[in-house]
C-alpha cells in the first residue's frame, strides 16, 4: 500500500540508518528502530477500528516519521502479518490473530534474518602458523563462534515464544481504548471526507 509518502534521505557518509542498525545513546544496537515502531504499530492495530487507519495514520499516532512506517508497513505484509486495502480510505489490518503472530516474526519480516555474529576464522591468521594453520588450531567450530551460537539460538527461542498477545496484556486501559478508538475514527472520516470532495471536485465542469 502507498500513502504517497516520501522516502527518507540517507547521508552516506554517516552511520548505517535505522533499518541496517539502531542507535541509543551513542550505541549501536543490533535491531534497530524499524523493529521497534514494528511492534508498537502492530499493537495499535489490536484495537477496534471503524475503518483500517493508513500508515500515515499510524504514524501520526504514536509521534514516529511517516515516511519510516511507510517503508516498514509492506515488509509486514509481504511476511503475511498485515494485509492492506489501497485507495484514499485504505489501511491496514492484521492478518493473523495476535496470538499467531511472534515478536521472532516481526524481526525477520523487518530486519532480515540477521545473525548476532559473523565469524570471520581469525584463528587461522596466527603469524606462526606460516599460513598453513595446523589441524588442532582449525579443527571443529571455532569455540568463540559456537558460543555466539548458543547465545543466538537462546535469542531467537524467547523472541519466537512471546506473541502479540503476550505484549498486548495487561497493557492500555478500556477507557483509553475508547480515546484511540475515537481518534483514528476521526482519522477515517476526514480521509472519506477529503475523498468524497476529490470527486465532487472531479466531476465539475472546466470553466
Amino acid at each position: 500500500m502507498n500513502d504517497n509518502e516520501n522516502s527518507l534521505e540517507v547521508n552516506s557518509t554517516a552511520m548505517p540508518d535505522a533499518d541496517t542498525f539502531g542507535r541509543r545513546n551513542g550505541a549501536l544496537s543490533l535491531y534497530g528502530v524499524s523493529v521497534e515502531y514494528s511492534l508498537h504499530t502492530l499493537l495499535w492495530l489490536l484495537a477496534e477500528h471503524p475503518k483500517r487507519p493508513s500508515s500515515r495514520d499510524l504514524a501520526e499516532m504514536q509521534g514516529v516519521p511517516a515516511a519510516m512506517l511507510a517503508k516498514i508497513m509492506p515488509k509486514l505484509e509481504k511476511a503475511g502479518i498485515v494485509k492492506s486495502s489501497d485507495g484514499i480510505t485504505g489501511g491496514y489490518a492484521l492478518a493473523k490473530l495476535p496470538s499467531q503472530v511472534t515478536v521472532l516474526d516481526v524481526v525477520d519480516a523487518v530486519a532480515g534474518d540477521r545473525k548476532l555474529f559473523d565469524c570471520k576464522e581469525v584463528r587461522r591468521g596466527c603469524v606462526l602458523f606460516g599460513g598453513s594453520p595446523p589441524a588442532w588450531s582449525i579443527s571443529g567450530v571455532c569455540r568463540i563462534h559456537a558460543v555466539m551460537i548458543r547465545a543466538e539460538k537462546q535469542m531467537r527461542a524467547e523472541l519466537a515464544r512471546t506473541t502479540l498477545a503476550d505484549l498486548a496484556h495487561g497493557g492500555r486501559p478500556p477507557e483509553f481504548e475508547a480515546l484511540v478508538a475515537d481518534w483514528f475514527r476521526n482519522r477515517g472520516e476526514a480521509r472519506e471526507t477529503a475523498r468524497i470532495t476529490a470527486v465532487k471536485k472531479g466531476r465539475r465542469s472546466p470553466r
